[in-house]
């Protein structure tokens, strides 16, 4: 099969198309004839070697954790059949024709594969963060990021939670914000201040999705950093502040965010050749929209 390895870390010049054995599954897994593939910055993190000491990789490595496809073998007790359009997380990597996975639900059939592809990592993410800040009704909460993929759901889960969401992005992107229950404030200087005079009574909890250096400010605008958690700035390890990585990968928690109908974006659907663009354009962190690569 066709895959995207990386044999040893570096810039988007160690990414390559190369032919490998299609992987055969073992108990509880199946094998997905992949469709759509998610590209998240985690994956240029670790193909950078960012991520080294924390996920290490054994070369060649394929990169890819979400994935959308169609069930092409089955391992025993599985419970899919060939031709299941499905989704979910990768066991082996994404970015491939093919790839094993026993983390995975039936893909409804009002979702597209690459709106189904970019639900697991940034929805798991979305969901886990709120949880872990113990997001309350009739709370305020300020979400960094909050037009991006992982801020979309959790400004939307927090909304249907019965919380005020104060959403920070981009001026061309305080409109979708909006549409998504949130309170829109533009980031850059000023952004406290900006916060303040749309919630005077203060804040309750701070969710960094963006990773633009608010940390120091958002533990000012709280007055504590006990409710402060980032997925993106690594710089909180030093300031002992709570950098949320890895949950609960499990078809429940797939299940769960169909069912909550989200409004999804989506960006560019890449073809694998051009994989070295899509993780250049996911390295600015202004991509519009959830980056896909689509196979078949």
């Amino acid at each position: 099969m066709r895959a995207i390895t990386i044999t040893q870390y570096g810039d988007t010049d160690v990414l390559r198309s190369a032919e490998v054995p299609a992987p055969e599954p073992g108990p509880g897994q199946v094998r997905v004839a992949v469709k759509a593939a998610g590209v998240n910055p985690i994956d240029w993190k670790i193909r950078s070697g960012a991520m080294e000491e924390v996920y290490p990789v054994e070369f060649p490595h394929v990169l890819g954790h979400e994935f959308a496809g169609v069930v092409d073998a089955v391992g025993e007790g599985a419970g899919f059949a060939v031709g299941d359009e499905v989704f979910g997380w990768a066991d082996t990597g994404a970015y491939a024709e093919y790839a094993l996975a026993s983390k995975l639900t039936r893909k409804p059939a009002g979702l597209s594969w690459a709106e189904a592809a970019s639900l697991p990592v940034a929805g798991e993410t979305a969901l886990r963060v709120l949880g872990e800040l113990e997001v309350k009704p009739g709370e305020t909460i300020v979400i960094h990021g909050a037009s991006g993929q992982v801020g979309r759901i959790a400004t939307q889960a927090a909304v249907a939670l019965g919380a005020t969401v104060v959403g920070l992005a981009g001026a061309s992107s305080l409109d979708e914000v909006k549409e998504l229950g949130g309170v829109p404030v533009r980031y850059g200087d000023g952004w406290v201040e900006r916060v303040r005079s749309v919630a005077p009574d203060g804040v309750d909890a701070v969710f960094d999705a963006a990773g633009f250096g608010v940390l120091g400010d958002s533990v000012d605008l709280l007055g504590s950093p006990d409710r402060l958690i980032t997925i993106a700035d690594p710089a909180a390890h030093a300031q002992g502040l709570k950098f949320s990585a890895g949950g609960e990968q499990t078809p429940a928690v797939l299940e769960g965010l169909v069912s909550r109908e989200l409004k999804l974006k989506l960006g560019t659907a890449y073809a694998p050749g051009d994989v070295a663009e899509a993780h250049r354009e996911s390295a600015t962190g202004h991509a519009g929209g959830k980056i896909t690569l689509t196979f078949g």
